[in-house]
């Protein structure tokens, strides 16, 4: 009999190996997949072994068609009652068309009819379709005017195993980890290289498989039906003793299996998904899990062996500077601590290993889904002269691994020269944050802000010209000087890749750990977080406009729009405002908002908290209830929540109109924003009074970029 087996780009030539060595013969490579012979116990066993595989098909027919009548003709030249009884159910699955058939829920359609008619016709009785289980699925595919029609043998896709039945975030299909694995040479490897260590391991897929590898388990073992199961042609007494043969190989691996497995992550949550599915699996006893991140990565054991791991390489992930960072950790670690070992990093984006700083012995191209991902392998050489411990260093070369470049020491001498300049400024704002550096060297891009001892770094996204791998030796420099230069913890130092912002991205939260501490500025008790969010719930351009603030505040009733974390509503407070109203549409920064607003001691009725988007908000106004308010609307924002867009360029004139109705005679609208280019608008705002006072609201640290914002005092004449 004539079999086909799909599988995913790339896989094909490993895929023609594993059939061959299952005993299949006249194996034929084609694109996604491999055609091969045998009796129907091949087809079983395929089926079952395969790590490779998507699907089992057995061919009915190839033949020529154009038009649907055409492809209803073939179809039924099959005898459908050889394969499925008359009240059965099938699902029809159809990829390809031609001119004629030009949509693929039309071809399944016409291919349903087809069987279904013949059926009816021969019998009186119509078999039904079912989604989900269905007793026959059939598998049609038009290329090039030809027609393949097949039972799809394998049912559901052969990479679901069984054992995952959830994972972590963009976890890798199970077949795509065992291809990884087989180009790595596992399990052959584990001959002289016992030890298969995963840093970041995630729901755990690459240990499990590896593992199961090893211990000569089926990886079909686990599922609960295959597509031939309720097949009329289906030999069970065949089927079961396969699966009895598995069963008997899977105990005698697991006794005889001598490599050990070790799965790590900085995620508890995942790692217990990862135990989980170790257990379904059956080898949860080879493997041992412990929480650990990538800057923590040392040999589980002192015995050689394969690292592999598939780090994260998307923005769902992370960005491309801090992913630039684990890279560089992840060969840092390697070259240190894993001599005699072999390495295994899979990756969605090449471009980040070009930073791992160590030469691929050879490199695949795999597809992971939609994304073009490429297989790096690394053979790290016992003898090399870089892997010395770092307790074997002599303290003249420990100094010398400190010393900066010539580069990094310019930097290091900037932010010297600006801390001096700023010092005596800082001490008499009593302010605890401030801005220490931006962009002052254009070879350095990044604004560097002092939170206490804490160091708050932003890069800014370099243009697409840019050399990433120098830009990102650069960065690697700026995080080397700042604590030689500032004296401060490295640890003290955060990261994030600044980008222009868009939508809902200003309230995008970026990790859950849930970091708060206590800055001080002008006697106000602020919280910020320099981990979990874009920003760190403190504009420091503004801190002139909250002084201001403040200082106008005493006895006043206080409207603060778009307020963020209502750090301005605080500075009313302490200024002795008789009332503060706080508008946000994001719930999670009026929670902090609230948290600010306690910890400087209001918890009464007359502080206020809304959340509601501003435009909105503000339409439904009418009485003059304010002698003091404060926007800050951002540049853009087209949020789920809003019931428009938000641009402020466009959108000012109405915005501070609306604001204006609330405001009472002898007041004051203090109306600012970021956009750099912003022009307003002063014809169709002539019935106000309007004064700018952005140079007014620029302190020293913002000094080198006046541009910062634009800031403006507006009054009824």
């Amino acid at each position: 009999m004539k079999f086909f087996a799909t599988c995913p780009k790339g896989l094909e030539i490993l895929l023609v190996a594993e059939l061959t060595d299952l005993g299949a013969t006249e194996v034929k490579q084609t694109a996604t997949g491999a055609e091969f012979y045998g009796e129907l116990e091949q087809a079983y066993r395929a089926c079952l072994w395969s790590r490779l595989a998507n699907r089992i098909l057995l061919p009915l027919v190839e033949e020529n068609v154009e038009t649907a009548d055409q492809l209803y003709a073939a179809v039924q030249s099959v005898d459908w009652l050889q394969h499925m009884a008359e009240e059965g159910t099938l699902l029809v699955a159809f990829t390809g068309k031609t001119d004629a058939i030009n949509h693929t829920h039309f071809g399944a359609l016409k291919v349903k009819d087809a069987i279904v008619d013949q059926i009816r016709d021969k019998t009186g009785m119509r078999p039904g379709v079912d989604r989900e289980n269905p007793d026959l699925r059939v598998h049609a595919h038009i290329y090039r005017g030809k027609l393949s029609l097949s039972l799809d043998l394998s049912g559901g896709s052969l990479h679901r195993r069984g054992y995952r039945t959830r994972a972590g975030a963009a976890p890798l299909k199970e077949n795509l980890a065992a291809v990884i694995l087989r180009r790595a040479h596992w399990p052959e490897l584990a001959v002289d290289h016992p030890v298969l260590f995963d840093p970041m391991c995630g729901s755990g897929t690459l240990v499990i498989e590896g593992a199961m590898m090893a211990a000569d388990i089926a990886p079909g073992l686990l599922r609960e039906q295959f597509g031939f199961e309720r097949w009329k042609q289906h030999q069970a007494s065949l089927w079961q003793s396969l699966l009895d043969e598995a069963a008997d190989r899977k105990t005698a691996g697991l006794a005889a299996v001598s490599s050990r497995f070790y799965g790590s992550d900085q995620d508890s949550s995942v790692l217990a998904l990862a135990k989980e599915n170790a257990e379904r699996a059956g080898v949860a006893q080879l493997i041992s899990f412990k929480k650990g991140s990538v800057e923590q990565m040392v040999v589980p054991e002192n015995a050689p062996g394969l690292m592999v791991t598939n780090p994260p390489y998307g923005e769902r992930m992370g960005d491309g500077s801090e992913l630039m960072f684990l890279y560089r950790q992840i060969g840092d670690a390697l070259k240190q601590d894993f001599a005699g070992w072999q390495a295994a990093i899979f990756t969605g984006n090449p471009e980040l290993c070009q930073v791992v700083g160590l030469k691929a012995d050879k490199t695949y191209s795999l597809n992971n889904g939609p994304i073009d991902g490429r297989l790096f392998l690394y053979t790290l050489y016992a003898d090399r002269t870089d892997t010395v411990k770092d307790e074997q260093k002599d303290e003249h070369e420990v100094v010398a691994a400190n010393v900066l470049s010539d580069t990094a020491q310019m930097f290091a001498n900037r932010l010297k020269k600006n801390l001096k300049a700023l010092k005596k400024w800082k001490k008499q704002q009593n302010i605890d944050c401030y801005r220490l550096y931006d962009a002052d060297m254009p070879e350095y891009a990044v604004a560097v802000d002092l939170y206490n001892d804490w160091v708050h770094v932003q890069e800014y996204a370099a243009p697409a010209s840019i050399d990433k791998v120098k830009a990102f030796e650069r960065l690697k420099d700026v995080l080397a000087a700042i604590p030689e230069a500032l004296g401060v913890n490295p640890r003290k130092v955060v990261l994030k890749q600044r980008k222009r912002q868009s939508g809902s991205d200003q309230y995008g939260k970026q990790a859950s750990v849930g970091r708060f501490f206590e800055v001080q500025e002008h006697g106000c008790r602020l919280r910020v977080n320099l981990h979990d969010y874009l920003d760190t719930g403190l504009f420091l351009d503004h801190r002139p406009v909250r002084h201001q603030i403040q200082q106008q505040a005493v006895g006043k009733d206080f409207l603060n729009l778009f307020c963020y974390t209502a750090s301005a509503s605080v500075h009313a407070g302490v200024g002795g405002a008789r009332s503060t109203t706080s508008v946000d549409m994001s719930a999670t920064y009026l929670q902090w908002a609230m948290k600010n607003m306690a910890l400087n001691g209001f918890n009464s009725k007359e502080h206020h908290f809304i959340e509601a988007d501003c435009l909105t908000w503000l339409k439904k106004q009418r009485k003059p209830e304010y002698d003091l308010i404060f926007m800050d609307p951002p540049t853009f924002s087209n949020s789920k929540k809003m019931l428009d867009v938000l641009d402020v360029q466009r959108d000012h004139v109405d915005l501070i109109k609306l604001a204006m109705r609330l405001l009472r005679k002898g007041g004051v609208l203090i109306f600012s924003n970021n956009y750099r280019r912003f022009k307003l608008d002063y014809e169709l705002l002539a019935g106000f009074d309007i004064r700018e006072i952005t140079s007014q609201t620029i302190d020293p640290d913002f000094k080198r970029n006046t541009r910062i914002h634009s800031c403006f005092e507006i009054r009824w004449p």
